[in-house]
Parts: structure tokens; C-alpha cells; sequence
């Protein structure tokens, strides 16, 4: 058994229930059966003749010691010869004391002056009888042991009075004048116990009433420090429970008093495949009903206690060091446990803190990450891109994932790659769907909610591992708790998005290449001299893109987040700060504004239909524009007809050209104004913005 597994209830023995006179319950028996036992024993009291006679039978100074004999039974829950208890209305938390009607009306009303203390100890006891039960919860343990000690005192003083009486000593008077200070203090605790039996109050409740009713008793000093004692003794066992919690990290909570809960359910290996990272958030989590006197200070007491279950988690075994001064075992008007669980929190964050930075190299980890996934070394990715070329041109549900796999292993051992001792964390996988589409999957982004009712976002109708391809990183716990799924995934739109743009930068300079390599041939007013001015446009557009990305957006935003690291002070701040910097980058990136995205997606795509259709434009030019021999022979032979046909062919293959270049500017002109109105709210476009429209001056 764990120590917050709950414990089985031992059951109450049934003769603890037949029998009630063992347990208080005697004064529920009838006053005829009272009397009964009564004239069967023995009595020392020489007024215990006559008890069928009505007290008024007697004259008034007898009637006075009997009154005192029975308030002094009274006081202690036992009904007297002539003042009986009853409930009012069968309720359990209801007395009311009777006197006999024919008592002299000056004994009757000072016996009444009485009746208020002597229901409040019946109430009292009763309380401490029922809440001292084992289902009953451990504060109501110590709140019922608190009223016991105090039922103890308020005995010994019944006792004394008594002791008074059979000395001779004792007047009616006087047993008023004398139960008049404990008066109020027990009538206040009879008022708590009453309203602790209505609601059937437990743990936190029994602590809130507690305080609350203490600070309902400011004018009364003595009454208000008797709550805050109760208070101090009820609270000893909630505060044994959060010493264990911010001092071990342990729920020593067998009965479910604590404010802090366990779902046991979600394990650490989780935070590597759920991306709303559900295991940080609500492994541990807070109750609804928290103890006033924690109130401000309940989300340092839940991270504490995380804090030293993680390196628990981790085989780390540190506990906060104890002294005398740092026991939670006084609440105290000084607050000396607020400073004690601050000490207590100082110490797991450093603790954690230094244990995943120094032993688990997150920094690296992270530095590692931004080396394969936002292209930080992009020459293994060069040397990837060509071997695995084929294998990505190929549709998704062809592709050989083994294959990529294996292309990738041999890149990075291939290049400077090689050196990262975590190179053999990065794994590679094939999507299902388009960037734009996975965008609008995630809930927590912001574009889902701007494009998840949109009608254009259906899929390409042949859609490649050009499109789809990402890589993916091993994170071991509990480097997790930072790069958690959802972190992860972030990376990955960044990756797929850098990579397509990658792949359309190489189409470009492919076909590039192929105009460089027709340079020889006379071009001047033919199709090959306007596809060249178009394909640069194209590569400086897409190359400039690339620079925004990587060194205008990811380069800075990484150093502040490395600086920021650097400083953190907790495992919760470091998440706070790697969790901006990637939301940062995304917006940055453009991939959380679906306006925009759409229109750069639609230039890449413009883009890569114009470096396919170079490898039959380019040859198309060479032949038509190809200079003819001078002999007469030959321009005898040529007719009119085949003048013809070459004239239209080259004018089909300026129509193409034209047509994209047409295209590509109505475009980048189009996403000009757009990006110059969103600079006013979005100040980092507008560097982009600038370079685009100068794109489009160009033409």
C-alpha cells in the first residue's frame, strides 16, 4: 500500500451500537427508565426520597439543592431527577432541557441561565463521539481530540463545582456566576460543531470553518484565542500532510483531506506522444476546496511537490533538507510556514533545475534540435535531398519509410553531422496530409480557427513526400517535460515548411542551370532570354523568403531564448520561455497566418510548375531559335510551310513563359498589399513586405 492509496475503514463493533450507555448515548433513554435504574441502586444524596413527588412539593432551600444536583448532572449530559433533555424534533443536533413545572419560578429561571452550556456540551460530546470514527478523516480526528481535551477541563471544573456543593459551599447563584466564563467559549465551539454535523464537513471544509468562525470573534479575545488553539490542534494533521508533500513529494493522504490530487493514469511516457501534454498539467493537480490559509500560496505548494517527483521519477532521490525552524507543524499569527514552504520551493526548482540542465543537457538537447529541425547545419540535408530523391518524388502510400530511414542515417553519418552525439536521436516520418491542413488540425493554434471552415483546403490530388516528409526527435524524461509532443510538433511545422521551401530553392536552381548551360546560343528576343529574367525572380523570391526565415526570424528569436534559459530559475519558467519561442517563430514564420501562407504556398507551387516545364521549354527554345546554315542550297529547299510551323512553335513556348510570369507577379503583387497591412500589427512583416513589393517593381 502506497501512502496515498486510501485505507479500509475498520467497522464499529455492534455492541458499541446495542449498548449506547458505553458510548454517551444513555441520555437518549427515557425518563421512566431513568428513574427506574435510579430507585434500584443505592443513593448517598439525602434528596433522592420522594422522587415521585413534584419538586414544588418541597420547600425553597430544598428545592435549591435539588436544582444544583441536577444541573450538575446537567452539565455533563445526565438527566436529573426534575430537569429532563429531549430532542426537539428527533433531530440529532437539537436539545432542550425541561424543569419540572412546579419548581419555584426564581429557582426556574436561573436553572434556564444554565441550559445553554449544558446543550452545548451534549452537542460537543456528541460531536467528538461521532467524528472520532475511522471513516471519519484524520482532521476530524484532531478536531475531535482537540474538543475532548478541552471537554476534560470543562469536567474537572463540573467536578470542582460538585465537590463545592457537598461541602456546603455552593449556591444556585454561584454555579451561575461560575459557569458564566466558559459560557461563550462553548456555546461558539457548539455553534462550529452544529454547522460541522449539518453539512457533514471533513478536511478543508473543518479548517475553513474553523478560521472563518475565529475571525467572526474579533471583539472577544478569549473566545477568539480558544478557536485559534482549536484551530492550531485541528490543522497539525493537514499540515503533517503538507510537510510530507513539499518536503518528499509524497500524498500522505489516506482519507482524501489533502487539496492537491494523483491521477495516476497518465504516466511520463506520455508526454512523448500526447501533444496537449496532459501528464505536466494534471498528473497533479488542485482541488476545488483549498484551506483559506493556503489559498495564495497553492500553486508553489503543487509545484514543489512536482518539482521532487520528477527527480523521484528520475532515480534522483533529494529531499528538502528539515531542521527544527522549518517543521509545518504551527500555522502561527507570523506566517513563519509561508516563508518555510518559499524555502521549500527555492530548493526543488534549483534542484530540478540544475538536474536536467547539467545531466540531461537540455541546452544541447535543444541546440541539437535546432541543428535538424530549423536547419541550423543544413549539409546533411543537402546530401539527403539527393540521394533520397526519388524515394520523395514518389506518393505517400509508395514511399518505403525504412528506405528514408536509412538514406537519412547515411547523410549524417556522411556529413559534419557525424559529430553530434545525438545525431542518432533524429528519426524521419512521412505525413498524411498537407502543412496547411496539419495546421488546421491543432486546436490550440490560432489558424485552426481561422481556416477550419474554409472550403479550400482540400488536398492536391497527387500529394508527394516533397510535401509531407518531416523528421522527428527522440526526447528520453525528463528532457520531455520541455520538448513535450506538442513542442515537437511545432518544430516539425517549422521543418516541413523550411524543407519545401528548401526543395523549391534547388527546382529553381536547376532550372537555373539550364539556362546558364544554353548561354552560348543567341537569345535576344527569344523565349530562353524571358524565361531566364522569370527564373531569376523566382529563386530571388524564394532565396529571400529563406533568409527571412532562418535569419531574420529563427536566428534571433533562438538567442533570446537562450538567453532567457540561461537565467530561468525554475523547470516551469523554461517551459514558459521554450513554449514563446516556438508560438514566436511560428507567427513569425507566417504559418499562423493562413491569408498569407496560402498566397506564399501558391507561389511555391507557381514556382516548381515553372522549373518542370524548363525541361521541355529551354530544348523547345534551342531548336526553334537555332541559327540556320547560310548556304543558297538550303534556303532554296526551305519552304513556306516549315517557316510556319517554327514561327508558331516558338510563339507557344513565349505564350508559356508568359503565362507564368503573369501569373508569378499577379501573385507576389497580390501578397504585397496584404503584408503591408498587416505590418502595422504584425511589426515583422514589414521588412518582408518592403522586399516583395520591390519584387514586383522589378517586373
Amino acid at each position: 500500500m502506497t501512502d496515498s492509496d486510501p485505507l479500509v475503514d475498520p467497522s464499529t463493533p455492534r455492541w458499541n451500537i446495542d449498548r449506547p450507555f458505553l458510548t454517551g448515548r444513555f441520555r437518549q433513554e427515557t425518563k421512566a427508565s431513568h428513574r427506574v435504574s435510579e430507585t434500584k441502586g443505592l443513593s448517598m444524596d439525602p434528596f433522592s426520597h420522594g422522587l415521585d413527588n413534584p419538586i414544588g412539593c418541597h420547600n425553597a432551600s430544598t428545592q435549591e439543592f435539588i436544582v444544583i444536583d441536577d444541573l450538575l448532572s446537567a452539565m455533563v449530559g445526565i438527566e436529573g431527577r426534575y430537569i429532563s433533555i429531549r430532542r426537539v424534533h428527533e433531530k440529532e443536533d437539537e436539545f432542550a432541557f425541561q424543569v419540572d413545572a412546579s419548581m419555584d419560578l426564581a429557582l426556574q429561571e436561573l436553572a434556564k441561565r444554565t441550559f445553554p452550556l449544558c446543550e452545548s456540551f451534549l452537542l460537543i460530546d456528541q460531536f467528538v463521539e461521532s467524528r472520532s470514527l475511522s471513516k471519519k478523516g484524520l482532521v476530524n480526528h484532531a478536531f475531535a481530540a482537540a474538543l475532548r481535551a478541552l471537554l476534560v477541563d470543562y469536567q474537572v471544573m463540573v467536578a470542582q463545582l460538585e465537590h463545592q456543593f457537598r461541602l456546603g459551599r455552593l449556591s444556585l447563584q454561584g454555579l451561575c456566576f461560575y459557569c458564566q466564563p466558559i459560557m461563550r467559549s462553548m456555546q461558539a465551539l457548539s455553534s462550529v460543531t452544529r454547522k460541522a454535523l449539518l453539512y457533514d464537513y471533513a478536511g478543508v471544509d473543518v479548517l475553513n470553518l474553523l478560521q472563518s468562525q475565529a475571525k467572526a470573534m474579533a471583539g472577544d479575545h478569549v473566545v477568539r484565542s480558544l478557536l485559534e488553539k482549536i484551530t492550531q490542534c485541528t490543522s497539525s494533521a493537514y499540515l503533517g500532510m503538507l510537510e510530507r508533500w513539499v518536503y518528499e513529494g509524497v500524498i500522505d493522504d489516506p482519507y482524501g483531506e489533502f487539496f492537491i490530487t494523483e491521477n495516476k493514469s497518465l504516466q511520463k511516457e506520455s508526454l512523448t506522444q500526447d501533444y496537449d501534454a496532459k501528464y505536466w498539467q494534471k498528473r497533479y493537480s488542485i482541488k476545488d476546496r483549498i484551506p483559506s490559509f493556503l489559498a495564495d500560496v497553492a500553486g508553489t505548494i503543487l509545484t514543489t511537490g512536482k518539482y521532487l517527483n520528477v527527480m523521484r521519477e528520475c532515480g534522483h532521490n533529494v529531499q528538502v533538507p528539515v531542521s527544527e525552524n522549518s517543521k509545518l507543524k504551527i500555522l502561527g499569527s507570523n506566517h513563519h510556514y509561508l516563508e518555510c514552504i518559499k524555502a521549500a520551493y527555492d530548493f526543488s526548482s534549483g534542484e530540478l533545475l540544475n538536474l536536467i540542465k547539467e545531466k540531461y543537457d537540455l541546452i544541447g538537447k535543444l541546440r541539437s534540435i535546432k541543428h535538424y529541425l530549423l536547419l541550423d547545419q543544413g549539409d546533411f540535408l543537402v546530401h539527403f535531398m539527393d540521394i533520397a530523391r526519388d524515394e520523395l518524388a514518389k506518393k505517400i502510400d509508395d514511399i518505403s519509410l525504412e528506405k528514408l530511414q536509412s538514406l537519412l542515417d547515411l547523410a549524417l553519418r556522411s556529413t559534419a553531422s557525424a559529430a553530434d552525439p545525438c545525431h542518432e536521436d533524429l528519426t524521419c516520418c512521412v505525413e498524411r496530409s498537407s502543412l496547411l491542413k496539419r495546421l488546421s488540425w491543432l486546436k490550440d493554434l490560432e489558424i485552426s480557427r481561422n481556416i477550419s471552415d474554409k472550403d479550400d483546403l482540400e488536398e492536391p490530388v497527387s500529394i508527394t513526400g516533397l510535401e509531407t516528409f518531416s523528421l522527428s526527435y527522440k526526447v528520453q524524461w525528463p528532457v520531455s517535460l520541455v520538448i513535450s509532443r506538442k513542442a515537437l510538433t511545432k518544430y516539425q511545422l517549422i521543418f516541413r515548411f523550411l524543407f519545401h521551401c528548401k526543395h523549391v530553392s534547388r527546382q529553381l536552381c536547376g532550372a537555373w542551370q539550364v539556362h546558364q548551360g544554353v548561354r552560348a546560343a543567341t537569345m535576344k528576343g527569344t523565349a530562353i532570354s524571358r524565361s531566364s529574367l522569370l527564373c531569376r525572380s523566382m529563386l530571388k523570391f524564394i532565396n529571400s523568403l529563406l533568409h527571412y526565415l532562418t535569419f531574420e526570424v529563427l536566428e534571433p528569436n533562438w538567442h533570446v531564448m537562450h538567453n532567457r534559459l540561461q537565467s530561468a530559475k525554475s523547470i516551469d519558467e523554461v517551459i514558459q520561455c521554450h513554449d514563446y519561442f516556438l508560438d514566436k517563430c511560428l507567427r513569425e514564420c507566417l504559418l499562423l497566418l493562413p491569408e498569407l501562407l496560402k498566397k506564399v504556398e501558391k507561389l511555391k507551387l507557381i514556382c516548381l510548375q515553372y522549373a518542370t516545364a524548363t525541361q521541355w521549354l529551354i530544348p523547345s527554345s534551342i531548336d526553334i531559335a537555332k541559327p540556320m546554315a547560310p548556304s543558297v542550297e538550303e534556303l532554296t529547299l526551305r519552304n513556306t510551310s516549315q517557316s510556319l510551323k517554327l514561327a508558331s512553335g516558338n510563339g507557344r513556348v513565349i505564350d508559356s513563359v508568359l503565362n507564368f510570369e503573369k501569373e508569378f507577379n499577379a501573385e507576389l503583387q497580390s501578397l504585397g498589399p496584404i503584408l503591408s497591412s498587416r505590418s502595422q500589427a504584425e511589426p515583422y512583416l514589414t521588412h518582408l513586405g518592403q522586399w516583395i513589393l520591390g519584387i514586383g517593381n522589378e517586373q
